[in-house]
């Protein structure tokens, strides 16, 4: 009889186990190893729900529903969240101090060798941080819980260097093209890349497609590199720039060939927050229609109480976990892979 394909197997049969065991048991470790770094510096490891009655407002991140019986009758839909980031907002409002979670989030409509539609989400916040702060923070993490030299997805990483690039910087050496300049002009910004503009492409939709063309491909690779400063409306959680205008206080980290992180100084305008939600919602709603849920307004009523002035920063762990374990596929370190 032919011994079945591994491909053929269920995920928990001893063959195919035993064949991801040493990248899962690089990811047990990986964990714990995280969890003694952020009690070191002080950080409440903190649980906040997953299913939600508002996932988040991210334009281009699709959602599951659920729907919660009451014992005595009724209901209410519930969305299983995206990100822990309004919750653990909220519990910033209370007064938590700095905290961190090892989540379980689930984005609809992903997969591929470093996407999964069920992941973790390692995220973290500290009260009075600032963008610098968090990349220090975050390149003593991955010193600490990861090799020196590394190899993954066919790419060799030393973390001896990390490089901090803004945006504008970026897109200029990788794209020939002012980013900033050509705000909201699409025209002008397909003529300075030297690319035809597609019927119904609009800046935003030029500028993702340059970012994923000319300079991912071109960043994070033999070192991580620290993507910052992103143009006002691609940061709406996060705090502009006061300097500039222009940009927000976001930055987005690119290891091995992946986006590993997306960190904001996070706005705490409660008026400022709800404008630019009414706004991805609307435009949400018309490219993949709605409506769905309603505004979280508890989040809104945590930011007028009073949100710290804080840096937070969400990274996927399971990538981190492929990066620990020298892996090219996420599902090589997820315990029962879909």
């Amino acid at each position: 009889m032919a011994t079945p394909h591994p491909a053929s197997m269920p995920s928990w049969h001893p063959d195919r186990l035993a064949a991801r065991l040493p990248a899962l048991r690089a990811r047990a470790k990986l964990a714990a190893n995280t969890r003694r770094f952020f009690a070191a510096r002080d950080y409440l490891e903190v649980e906040t729900p997953y299913a939600v009655p508002a996932p988040g407002e991210d334009v281009h991140i699709a959602s599951f529903r659920t729907h919660q019986t009451y014992p005595h009758g009724g209901g209410r839909d519930l969305w299983l969240h995206t990100s822990p980031e309004f919750a653990m907002k909220k519990l910033l409002a209370g007064g938590a101090g700095r905290i961190f979670q090892l989540a379980r989030v689930w984005r609809n409509n992903e997969g591929s060798s470093s996407h999964t539609a069920e992941f973790t989400m390692l995220e973290w916040y500290r009260p009075g941080g600032t963008l610098t702060d968090l990349m220090d923070e975050t390149e003593a993490l991955l010193r600490a819980v990861l090799p020196a030299r590394l190899r993954c997805r066919g790419i060799d990483v030393d973390l001896a260097q990390f490089e901090r690039l803004t945006v504008a910087d970026a897109f200029m050496r990788y794209a020939g093209a002012d980013v900033l300049g050509t705000a909201d002009d699409a025209t002008a910004l397909a003529a300075q890349a030297g690319v035809r503009l597609r019927d119904g492409e609009d800046w935003e939709d030029l500028f993702f497609r340059l970012l994923l063309e000319r300079v991912e491909p071109a960043i994070g690779q033999s070192h991580p590199t620290f993507l910052t400063h992103w143009p006002a409306a691609q940061a709406a959680l996060a705090r502009r720039d006061p300097a500039d205008p222009r940009v927000a206080e976001r930055l987005e980290l690119f290891a091995g060939g992946m986006e590993l992180a997306n960190a904001f100084v996070e706005l705490t305008d409660p008026v400022e927050q709800r404008a630019r939600f009414d706004i991805d919602r609307a435009r949400r709603h018309a490219l993949y229609g709605g409506p769905d849920w309603d505004i979280d307004e508890d989040f809104l009523a945590a930011l007028t109480h009073g949100l710290p002035q804080c840096a937070g920063i969400a990274m996927g762990f399971d990538r981190l976990a492929m990066l620990a374990a020298g892996t090219d596929d996420i599902e090589n370190v997820m315990w029962l892979p879909g």
